[in-house]
């Protein structure tokens, strides 16, 4: 309502000034002219007036009051034309800043309007049209060559490449085969394809992702924190040489020239146009972030937390090392555990399976204990793999890492120990956020600090804290002390959301990550790269850099014009035009924070 009420006003002063001008120049009437825009300033300061009353009343400056002031000025002195250039400037600034934020947003609105509406549903031997929301888990979909995959599923026919680049920033065509997922909102190559719909269109990645961006537009930003740094010493400021220039030359009309050169677009439209922008840059490179007060702090951020598993690791594990203690080879030890796990959805028995070279042998009587392991016989012979306890009660060498126990025929033959790979991009992260200024890294792990110390050794990061629940994360981060905040988070698991919502900035590695850790999150990782952290912190940076340049440019320029205009060389309607030029530069120069560097 107040947008719509703005640009009535916009087009109010538009067409009262049409028929001024014609007042004054098709009619000759100069005296009817002056009236219908003295009422207009009068009527325009005053809901101005009102507006600023309470902007004060909620604890914020209200800089309008330097165009109030301006508007009145030139009104008492008979300057009607300038103060209607200055009502054209207010009230347009509104829709100026709105096609500015329109642009700078349009990333984030590309995945709106890119929402899948349409699928095409199995029904018997054919297929009808429905809406992606009548959509339920199993049904059968076609998607044909360059449509929008409808929701997220498990690939029937193929192969076929999609282009993955509304979701994770990656241009670059992914291949997909029979039986691998499919992400909604990735849009399909050139191959028609048949998939089975895992999730609904309601919780699927795509619509995650359309209700993280819609949760950063109902989220505005605090912009007005960067403005108020200087909106109290800039109005101060055009008062004074106003002042003096008005008592020096005795001239009240010296003291409206000075006001209507002080534009206070450059703290009303620079920070916040800046930091859309960055918004948007941010979008642009997989990153969502819900508002702009997020890019404020994540550009102060002095310490920097990570959870392991997931985050600085791929949360996969993989097989490290195999380790006999019999005449047993490596190989022969990997080849009847993951025989007697083959048939196991445990992740460490994917992980043997996936690791053994040699033909699976056959297993028969397979009986799998929960949490505990699986005891199969192969060749004649008893195999038991699992936990130590599981395989036997002798005392035997245990490795710091995650591991199985393997036993034949009740003797103990050794074990298998996995980890879990750090991320290549790790350790150059962690150098890029040092580089920027980022003093202090920590890792928060639920993980034994053998392991977590090991890994953390490996990236960089000098401080840890290992074997954390979610309630131990919290308080590390409560604990930190004042000079090493604000601090962000970095995270991927639902045991993170809690640690998320708590510190200064909760970065979510949300590709593949949990929902309730990308909702608690202020930004969110679309594309499972660490690196996008580092590339977070510089957006951030360069955005406020950009937001801080385009206020004090204006500022400079609004003094550099008021001391002229002190003078009396320049006329208050020269000087109304002055702020359009001041308003534009200001504008045109916060955009940059759009982008890439």
């Amino acid at each position: 309502m107040k947008r719509l009420r703005q640009y009535k006003e916009f087009w109010a002063v538009i067409t009262l000034g049409v028929i001024a001008l014609w007042l004054q120049f098709g009619m000759q009437r100069a005296n009817l002219a002056q009236i219908l825009i003295t009422a207009l300033g009068l009527l325009l300061a005053l809901l101005m007036f009102v507006e600023m009353v309470q902007t004060l009343r909620s604890g914020k400056f209200g800089i309008d009051l330097l165009a109030i002031t301006a508007v009145l000025a030139t009104l008492a002195v008979g300057e009607y034309w300038a103060a209607l250039i200055v009502l054209l400037m207010l009230t347009g600034g509104d829709a100026l800043e709105d096609f500015a934020a329109r642009k700078a947003n349009s990333e984030l609105q590309d995945l709106l309007n890119n929402s899948p509406q349409i699928a095409h549903r199995s029904v018997g031997e054919s297929w009808e049209d429905v809406a992606v929301g009548e959509i339920t888990v199993g049904d059968r979909l076609l998607v044909k060559p360059g449509e929008v995959m409808p929701v997220d599923g498990t690939l029937l026919t193929g192969p076929t490449s999609v282009n993955e680049s509304s979701l994770t920033g990656e241009a670059r065509p992914v291949d997909k085969q029979i039986g691998m997922t499919v992400m909604s909102g990735s849009l399909n190559g050139e191959a028609a394809v048949e998939l089975q719909a895992d999730q609904t269109a309601d919780n699927s990645q795509y619509q995650n992702i359309v209700r993280l961006v819609k949760q950063a537009e109902e989220r505005p930003a605090k912009f007005v924190r960067l403005a108020d740094r200087y909106a109290v010493p800039f109005t101060l400021l055009a008062y004074v040489i106003a002042g003096i220039a008005w008592a020096v030359s005795k001239d009240p009309v010296r003291f409206a020239e000075v006001l209507v050169v002080a534009s206070p677009c450059p703290l009303i439209l620079a920070a916040p146009i800046a930091l859309i922008s960055g918004m948007s840059r941010a979008s642009r490179n997989g990153i969502i972030v819900k508002n702009g007060t997020t890019l404020e702090k994540l550009a102060k951020v002095k310490t920097v937390a990570f959870d392991k598993t997931g985050t600085i690791t791929q949360g996969r594990l993989v097989v490290d090392q195999v380790v006999p203690v019999t005449a047993l080879s490596n190989a022969r030890l990997l080849q009847l555990a993951a025989s007697a796990e083959q048939h196991s959805g445990h992740v460490l028995a994917q992980s043997l399976v996936a690791a053994n070279q040699a033909p699976l042998l056959t297993a028969s009587g397979v009986n799998e204990t929960t949490a505990q392991g699986v005891d199969a016989t192969i060749d004649g012979q008893e195999v038991r793999v699992g936990k130590l306890r599981f395989v036997t009660d002798d005392q035997v060498e245990q490795p710091d890492q995650t591991a199985v126990y393997v036993a034949i025929a009740g003797i103990y033959q050794g074990y298998v120990s996995f980890t879990d790979r750090v991320r290549p991009e790790a350790q150059a992260t962690m150098g890029n956020l040092r580089q920027a200024g980022v003093e202090h890294l920590l890792m928060i792990s639920g993980d034994r600090r053998p392991v977590a110390e090991i890994i953390a050794k490996e990236v960089g990061i000098d401080q840890v804290h290992a074997e954390c629940l979610p309630a131990d994360k919290i308080k590390v981060l409560a604990d930190l002390p004042a000079d090493q905040l604000p601090v962000a988070m970095v995270g991927d698991g639902i045991n993170d959301a809690p640690s998320l919502a708590t510190a200064d900035v909760g970065i979510a590695m949300g590709a593949h990550g949990a929902t309730a850790a990308s909702e608690s999150a202020d930004a969110v990782v679309l594309k499972d790269d660490l690196t996008r952290v580092s590339v977070a912190r510089k957006i951030a940076q360069d955005t406020m850099r950009v937001a801080k340049q385009a206020v004090l440019i204006g500022i400079f320029i609004c003094t550099g014009l008021m001391l002229i205009a002190s003078f009396g060389v320049i006329p208050a309607i020269i000087g109304a035009v002055f702020q359009e030029v001041v308003d534009t530069v200001t504008i045109l120069y916060a955009l940059r924070a759009r982008v890439d560097r």
